[in-house]
């Protein structure tokens, strides 16, 4: 009971100062708390990814923070032996009531199964109703620690999407491309307001976006851990594992923030005993994990 009284009296003071947030600790037993808190464990076949693979519920968990006492983490484990059948990917979103305001997370990026052209991912998106769809909206981060898609250096992508056509391919969009190995703990934020896109890595800001590549319609959170089609492909018929992990998740409505200001929000929340906070209006629209 005081516990309970703490996590209210907590959101009353946060509520007090700042507007609709949405917050997530991930310090579920279990992934039963995931969907009862509205996260879509994918399950369906499509894009992005190889074809014929399988998109694995299963492969979501929630674990122990093994540098951290006490702490708990969301984790995506994918693994591939190079072939369709032999691989399964791992996506979840949010209900789709997301647009401007801040959006970041506290994301591991896990390399150790080999080298296999792999995709790990904090984004928010629209579903995409049909080729060229003048709604579709998405802002996205991408780490692609072993290359792909014709370039084979490591490096991370903060895209703002305009629209695009999945088959043949032909996108409309903003990316930035920093270069390097990001393995390990990073905080990725992304501010959207007045018409501008800006991405912050671990608090330096890395690009400004604009003009029609800035969401215009409601979005889900999502993250995923998934497999470039292309390749390349490590050697070798035994499967790679990869995991990516998430500590916490969050956004704060209509309101630019900082690095800073969020991590502080956060570990009030945490002091608090609050291990989660949704009061972003809902928006009625269908919530997929999928394109």
């Amino acid at each position: 009971m005081k516990r309970l009284l703490a996590a209210s009296l907590a959101l009353a003071a946060l509520a007090a100062n700042a507007g609709a947030l949405f917050f997530d600790d991930f310090s579920d037993p279990d992934v039963a708390g995931l969907r009862a808190a509205g996260w879509i464990l994918r399950d369906k076949a499509g894009h992005p990814g190889i074809e014929g693979s399988r998109w694995a519920p299963e492969g979501v968990s929630i674990v122990a923070d093994e540098g951290t006492p006490g702490n708990r983490l969301l984790r995506l484990s994918a693994h591939t032996d190079g072939t369709a059948p032999g691989t399964e990917q791992v996506q979840l979103c949010q209900a789709r009531k997301f647009l401007n305001g801040t959006y970041a997370a506290r994301v591991r990026f896990d390399t150790s199964g080999g080298g296999d052209a792999l995709v790990q991912t904090f984004y928010a998106v629209t579903p995409l109703r049909f080729d060229f769809d003048p709604e579709y909206s998405e802002i996205d981060w991408e780490y692609l620690p072993h290359g792909g898609w014709d370039d084979a250096k490591p490096r991370l992508y903060g895209v703002s999407w305009h629209t695009v056509r999945l088959d043949p391919w032909q996108s409309y969009n903003q990316a930035h491309q920093e270069y390097g190995t990001f393995t390990g703990w990073h905080v990725l934020l992304t501010q959207v307001a007045d018409g501008h896109v800006r991405w912050f890595l671990d608090g330096r800001e890395l690009a400004q976006h604009g003009g029609r590549n800035h969401p215009i319609s409601l979005m889900a959170i999502s993250f995923s851990n998934w497999f470039i089609k292309e390749g390349p492909f490590a050697a070798g018929p035994e499967a790679r594992w990869y995991q990516q992990d998430v500590d916490w998740v969050f956004h704060a409505k209509d309101e630019v923030l900082s690095e800073q200001q969020v991590q502080a929000q956060v570990a009030e929340l945490r002091k608090r005993g609050v291990a989660r906070v949704d009061n972003v209006p809902a928006s009625g629209l269908e919530s997929r994990c999928d394109m």
